[in-house]
């Protein structure tokens, strides 16, 4: 079991801003940290986000080459495309590797993660607070197995109806390695105001539902999707990855190009930007992330509680500090975790 304290970190994936895009908490294991499968359940659970990854190296020394395995709150998935990004930002931004290609040893294979200079979005961190670090200008990209998909038997389909309270259905199919369903409705509008059903979706042979449409026009993007998942822990996975594995090929095919800009229009919201090869059914999928928690203390233990110290000319408002508070939240705790904010006042020094 641990022996001493472990080095772990919470990064939002598919981002350049804190609290968009989708958590990962990542813990690097270092050599002769043994553990088991259950205590990295465990630790899953009480992070209480979309997925942990667990990071060991594969062989000693500065061989870039690490073991990866995920888990969501409730078990262990065998491919996650977000926290494979969070690791391997996790991985660069601390320094733990000196190239910029890594590979991870897996159980969908080996994955490569490529750091890439310049940004994605565009965009630009407009949040008063720096979260640990200064904001990495590098985006990262993934090489991933393609997913075929296939047409549904009866049986396989709950009823859609019910499932997406009305929303219009132009197709249904599902992911063959999963058997996750995936169902593209009228336009992305429709993909951004759905309000499932979560107990017709518990219904689905797979893991849950893919819901997709096309971008609105002008909007810079070619589909929207999101992903519902109440099976995996949680009810929707904010900006999935590996959802993208099935969808990229769905589009492509749709649209007739390899190169496509996709938005998961969760409340969080992310972009990916994605190219496929055919010939060798892969897909690399380039995005960015930013750690926004970084910790190295003995972990798991007692009553977790963040504090989160602001310092003079640090301006923050109650949106700022809720979405701080929903995004540390644990299971243990059976409520969003209690959140100190610690504000060093300039009249409280004078008097100290």
């Amino acid at each position: 079991m641990v022996g001493r304290a472990v080095r772990y970190a919470v990064i939002d994936a598919f981002t350049d801003t804190p609290f968009k895009g989708n958590p990962a908490a990542v813990c690097f294991l270092e050599d002769g940290q043994q553990v088991d499968d259950e205590w990295m359940q465990s630790v899953a659970k009480e992070f209480n986000i979309s997925q942990t990854a667990f990071l060991t190296r594969a062989v000693s020394g500065d061989n870039p080459r690490f073991h990866l395995r995920w888990f969501t709150p409730v078990e262990e998935v065998d491919l996650c495309g977000h926290a494979t990004l969070a690791a391997a930002h996790f991985l660069l931004s601390f320094g733990l590797v000196k190239c910029d290609i890594i590979e991870f040893v897996t159980k969908s294979g080996i994955l490569t993660a490529s750091k890439v200079s310049g940004i994605t979005s565009g965009g630009k961190n407009e949040n008063l607070v720096k979260c640990n670090r200064e904001k990495d200008n590098f985006s990262i990209e993934l090489n991933l197995p393609m997913c075929k998909v296939v047409e549904c038997d009866s049986g396989e389909v709950p009823s859609i109806p019910e499932t997406l309270n009305g929303a219009s259905v132009i197709n249904v199919q599902k992911k063959v390695s999963t058997a996750d369903l995936l169902v593209e409705v009228t336009s992305g509008l429709d993909v951004v105001n759905l309000k499932p059903n979560f107990d017709e979706i518990q219904k689905c042979a797979g893991r849950g539902i893919i819901i997709t449409g096309s971008a609105p026009s002008g909007s810079g993007y070619d589909f929207f999707s999101r992903f519902f998942c109440p099976k995996l822990g949680i009810n929707e996975d904010p900006v999935c990855g590996s959802a993208h594995c099935a969808l990229a090929p769905y589009w492509s095919k749709k649209l007739g190009k390899h190169n496509l800009i996709a938005y998961m229009a969760s409340p969080r919201g992310g972009r990916l930007d994605l190219t496929l090869d055919e010939n060798a059914e892969r897909l690399y999928i380039r995005g960015e992330a930013v750690t926004i928690d970084a910790f190295t203390d003995t972990p798991f233990k007692g009553n977790p509680a963040a504090i989160c110290f602001l310092e003079d000319g640090q301006q923050v408002d109650d949106e700022w500090m809720q979405e701080w508070s929903h995004q540390s939240r644990t299971r243990e705790a059976k409520s969003v975790l209690r959140l100190n904010f610690v504000v060093t006042l300039l009249e409280e020094r004078k008097r100290g």
